[in-house]
């Protein structure tokens, strides 16, 4: 009632839809119907239950229940599903024949339907109708011959009631069907069910036969081992190696019957079958073989067969690494490494040869580089493993012949070709190799050890020679002249050494005059010739005005034992001084400076370090501004820069100084003394000018437009900031002695401004 009540509530009124454009999500009747059938908004009551009570009403109930099944058959006779139904509701009432009729009519609708044959089938076997059910095994089997499940069904059905004989008969005319492997195992287990071993391995052979493949030669081989016929097994083993030959064998075969020969003790034999294995299949797949192998060595064999197994391991896997790319070399070191440690002589060359036969495409050294030492490390093996000379001298030659010279060379074939032929007692061919080495083709690497070379055979005489020819070659090698030098020396020839560095400094071009320029002077100081070492030193300072150059003088100086030392090391101390003030570097007079201060305070006095202390400069921050190179502005660059304080030209700008102070003055006196700051601007710029004579770079600053200038008056120094940071390192000095430097600045400042107004006068009167 409560239902009847809800379902009477009133519906409340929906309001009208403005908008009857289409929904984003539409929604279709087929998903309403399956909305509600999930959600079982309608439930339908379930239908009565029917008791029968006699035998008439039992057949009106049949008669209406095959009406109904007859009806829907004669709607739709393709649907099997309805027969089905109305057999299966016959075999429930018992009515077997009308079933089987049902099932016949079915059959003549759809032969081919796999489920209807089992239906039938399965009511016989079910009402045990055996010879029916066989009936229709036969015809299923024969129309259909292809459905295994048929086959499987019948076979079963026979061996259940016992008919060894009649289901052996339907394995046989199933085999000559060639099934797939599953109904060859069927039969064979069938078989062994019944102790026919001979029959089974009767199957066994039609079958390898029919199913030619590795498993299945695998598994008849351990069907003989498992029934004790190990002579059977291993003649089936050899016959499947046989079978499949070389060309299409697999690891899995060979690893199978390497087990079956291990279980009987046969070590030897599954030794050979791993050789011969390895030997026939590719390397890529023989992965599995190699690690059964190595396990198997491992087990049984000894350390020899170990390695070798290792060994033949690597060795197919640089074959594969050399086959994909027979250009990378490193692969082939590897492997003429593993080789030359296990193989013989004659595989080692094989190795080698087809190593030096990939040839770099290019002839660029780059490419060379790693491709020669195949030739070095094949000539090399060829003299001290092999101990063969002539062979070696074969494979040098051979590689000589081989390098493009004329584009580039390697000297280090040409070393080690005549280092061997030394080695040989052949100093004649060595000589005559590097002869022609440098002949065609001279180089640094190949003259120097050429040179070396004689050095070691004390030929001095050549030896000079050969620099005589290097410098030459490569006149502006500044080691070359240094180690000639060096040799004549240590011949005790001095003049012959000087006479060499002579000829080296007057060369024009050299690539490291410095050193060269230093070993002379060391020569020299060695000599104890102090006043050539002197000279040297004001020859190589007329060329050079380095700062080291000076300190080193300076040292020099002080080195040699005398009374007047010091003396002298002062003097070059203030020459140096004297001529870097118009050097643009000021880190390095700073250096100077700081080598000078060190020297007075290690033997100087405190009147001279005193000296040297108002020398140093002073340390100031300044700002410079930065153009890109398109020309627009980058902003400002703080600097630190270092000013002299003889050096007047490094003075801070006067200019802003004295505008600034005659702003100060006109704050003072007022708007009554325009006519003096008029003046004192006037005295201030010529005071400037002044200062830019003494200063060509302050000139060319002064010639520029306006612009320039104010942005050169904003570069700006610390010490002008404020009164307390006037100077960095005076910071520690007497407040009299800054009052006596401000006096000072204007005693300077009023004769400059003399100097200006007499200047001015002159042009007046000009």
């Amino acid at each position: 009632m409560a239902s009847t009540a809800a379902g009477k509530q009133r519906i409340p009124k929906v309001a009208k839809v403005k908008n009857k454009a289409p929904a984003e999500v539409q929604i279709t009747a087929e998903q309403l119907l399956r909305e509600a059938k999930e959600r079982e908004l309608e439930l339908l009551p379930p239908p009565p239950k029917q008791k029968i009570t006699d035998e008439e009403e039992l057949n009106d109930y049949k008669l209406k229940k095959r009406k109904g099944f007859e009806d829907n058959i004669r709607k739709n006779r393709t649907v099997i599903s309805n027969w089905i139904k109305y057999a299966q509701w016959e075999e429930s009432l018992k009515e077997i024949q009308r079933a089987r009729s049902i099932y016949e009519r079915a059959l003549d609708v759809d032969h081919r339907n796999i489920t209807l044959w089992l239906k039938y089938a399965e009511m016989e076997m079910k009402n045990r109708q055996v010879n029916h059910a066989r009936n229709i095994w036969d015809r299923a089997i024969t129309i259909l011959p292809r459905v295994n499940q048929f086959w499987y069904k019948y076979t079963y059905m026979e061996e259940m009631v016992g008919n060894v004989a009649g289901c052996r008969q339907v394995f046989e005319r199933w085999m000559e069907w060639e099934p797939d492997e599953q109904a060859w195992h069927s039969y064979i287990n069938f078989e062994l069910r019944y102790k026919e071993v001979d029959k089974a391995r009767t199957i066994y052979e039609r079958f390898v036969m029919v199913h030619p493949e590795v498993k299945n030669w695998i598994k008849y081989a351990r069907f003989e081992e498992k029934h004790g016929y190990i002579a059977h097994s291993r003649k089936v083993y050899e016959r499947a190696v046989e079978f499949f030959g070389e060309e299409h064998v697999e690891e899995n075969l060979f690893v199978a019957f390497a087990k079956f020969e291990e279980t009987q003790k046969e070590f030897e034999r599954v030794r050979v079958i791993y050789k011969y294995a390895l030997d026939r299949i590719p390397k890529s797949q023989a992965q599995e073989l190699f690690k059964y192998y190595t396990m198997f060595e491992k087990k049984f064999g000894d350390r020899r067969g170990i390695e070798d197994v290792i060994v033949s391991k690597r060795r197919f896997q640089y074959e594969e690494e050399v086959k994909a790319n027979p250009h990378n070399y490193d692969a082939w070191f590897d492997y003429l490494r593993l080789v030359e440690n296990d193989a013989d002589a004659d595989t080692v060359r094989e190795v080698y040869e087809r190593a030096i036969a990939n040839i770099p495409p290019i002839q660029e050294k780059r490419h060379w580089k790693r491709y020669i030492y195949l030739w070095i490390n094949y000539g090399l093996y060829e003299e001290l493993e092999v101990k063969d000379p002539e062979r070696t001298r074969q494979v040098y030659q051979a590689c000589l012949d081989l390098i493009p010279h004329k584009k580039f060379t390697f000297a280090k074939i040409w070393l080690l070709f005549a280092q061997f032929e030394i080695r040989q007692k052949s100093l004649q061919a060595a000589r005559k190799i590097m002869g022609t080495a440098i002949g065609k083709c001279p180089k640094n690497k190949l003259l120097k050890g050429y040179i070396e070379l004689e050095l070691q055979l004390r030929e001095f005489d050549r030896c000079r020679k050969l620099y005589e020819k290097y410098l030459e070659f490569s006149p502006e090698n500044c080691t070359t002249w240094i180690k000639f030098a060096e040799l004549e020396t240590i011949l005790g020839d001095t003049e012959r050494a000087r006479a060499i560095f002579e000829l080296a400094i007057g060369q024009p071009r050299l690539d490291m005059p410095e050193v060269l320029w230093k070993s002379y002077i060391d020569f020299e100081i060695e000599q104890e010739e102090f006043e050539n070492t002197r000279n040297l030193y004001k020859r190589l300072l007329q060329r050079t005005q380095h700062v080291k150059v000076w300190i080193s003088y300076a040292k020099f100086e002080l080195s040699i034992e005398g009374p007047d030392r010091l003396q002298r090391c002062r003097q070059t101390f203030e020459e140096a001084n004297k001529s870097m003030r118009s050097c643009e570097e000021k880190e390095e007079r700073l250096m100077l400076l700081e080598s000078w201060r060190d020297f007075e305070k290690e033997f100087g006095t405190d009147s001279s370090m005193e000296r040297v202390r108002k020398l140093l400069p002073e340390k100031v921050k300044k700002r410079r501004k930065l153009t890109a190179e398109d020309g627009s502005d980058a902003g400002w660059e703080e600097y630190y820069d270092y000013i002299f304080p003889e050096d007047a030209a490094n003075q801070p700008n006067l200019k802003l100084l004295a505008m600034a102070k005659m702003w100060k003055r006109q704050q003072a006196v007022g708007e009554d003394a325009p006519e003096k700051a008029l003046s004192a601007e006037e005295a201030a710029s010529k005071s400037s000018d002044k200062s830019s004579e003494s200063s060509p770079e302050e000139e060319e600053e002064s010639n520029k437009n306006t612009e320039a200038e104010t942005e050169q008056q904003e570069v700006y120094d610390d010490r002008d900031d404020d009164n307390s940071s006037s100077s960095s390192s005076s910071s520690s000095e007497s407040d009299s002695e800054e009052e006596k430097e401000d006096g000072e600045k204007q005693d300077k400042k009023k004769e400059e401004e003399k100097d200006g107004e007499s200047k001015s006068e002159d042009e007046e009167k000009d």
